[in-house]
């Protein structure tokens, strides 16, 4: 099968039950479109600008404490507010909308300015991580929460808006689309899918990038983006709130030792989109989720090429030039 990989063929995602169309032949096309611009000014460890460092005002106006570790704020300019009227009825079941109750939270991971994930210790991302599990349980616990989406947006490639170390964090009344997926291939399945995931891929060794005693790290077969990884609980547990301490320690230092990885693909920080999977809190005990968290950074040839999604990808479905099996052999030399 190996030897098949060189040649155009789609892979099947049984999270999401889509396709992805691989064509490993287009790494080979001459590159004449946009070229990103790299940002390699050093950061100050405080910025008295930065609406996220202790101390100071933020966006909205408040002052921030003057943090010396993890600080969690209501987000100034919420995408959801915990109060929404009631839509009025539908007219036609082509116009259907409804409420959408939530709150939104910010998570400033270190009081560093100049810091990311990658570059903090093991110490203090275990501090991020017992943050996010007071989070889940908190947001969770509230009756008109649903779901509770941790994510993190790195970089100005992906939409962030300030190079302070922080996580956002979205609680919904509802299930947001791609847990809804999963949530339907989890119930669907005998079995549970990411154990088995887990350990066929420790047994081919060929997409398997990371493991310690908690976790594994590996390139899924149906990566959609050039060197998304996933990292998957050896452990089969529903939600990080069921992490053991020495769950959460390891868990700290498979995030160090991705994120620093990502970091020296092209020596520059690592833009990515990140977040964690894990089961809805509506109520129900879901002992069918299975605990994960997706990477997906937008870099493809060099720091200045990044992946569009355009085209085929918008109209058909998602495409890929670079192999997850080349991706995994360049991460792997980089833990």
């Amino acid at each position: 099968m190996p030897g098949s990989y060189e040649f155009p063929h789609r892979r099947f995602n049984p999270l999401t039950r889509e396709w992805v169309l691989v064509s490993p032949h287009r790494t080979k096309r001459p590159w004449q479109g946009q070229i990103e611009k790299t940002d390699a000014k050093a950061k100050p460890a405080y910025d008295p600008n930065c609406y996220l460092c202790p101390g100071n005002e933020r966006a909205g106006g408040a002052h921030n404490p003057a943090y010396e570790s993890t600080f969690v704020f209501d987000n100034d300019f919420a995408a959801l507010l915990p109060e929404a009227p009631p839509f009025p009825a539908q007219v036609s079941p082509l116009l259907v909308a409804e409420a959408e109750r939530g709150v939104c939270r910010v998570v400033c991971f270190s009081p560093r300015h100049d810091l990311t994930l990658g570059e903090m210790t093991t110490g203090d991302i275990r501090r991020v991580v017992d943050a996010w599990v007071a989070q889940y349980r908190e947001l969770g616990s509230m009756p008109f929460i649903r779901y509770v989406q941790i994510f993190e947006n790195r970089g100005e490639m992906m939409g962030a808006s300030n190079p302070h170390p922080h996580c956002q964090i979205w609680a919904t009344e509802h299930l947001p689309n791609e847990p809804v997926k999963e949530q339907n291939a989890f119930a669907a399945a005998t079995s549970c899918l990411l154990c088995d995931y887990a350990q066929l891929e420790l047994r081919l060794g060929e997409r398997a990038l990371y493991e310690n005693g908690s976790f594994v790290v590996v390139a899924p077969y149906w990566a959609v983006w050039p060197f998304e990884t996933l990292v998957v609980s050896r452990r089969h547990l529903t939600g990080m709130d069921e992490l053991s301490e020495a769950e959460r320690d390891d868990l700290a230092e498979t995030l160090r030792r991705l994120a620093g990885a990502y970091d020296r693909v092209f020596d520059v920080v690592f833009p990515y989109s990140m977040g964690f999977h894990q089961r809805p809190t509506d109520g129900d005990a879901h002992p069918e989720w299975h605990f994960h968290a997706h990477f997906y950074p937008p870099l493809l040839r060099s720091a200045e090429v990044r992946k569009h999604m355009v085209g085929f990808e918008m109209l058909g479905s998602p495409q890929r030039d670079l192999t997850p099996e080349e991706a995994a052999a360049r991460l792997r030399e980089l833990f």
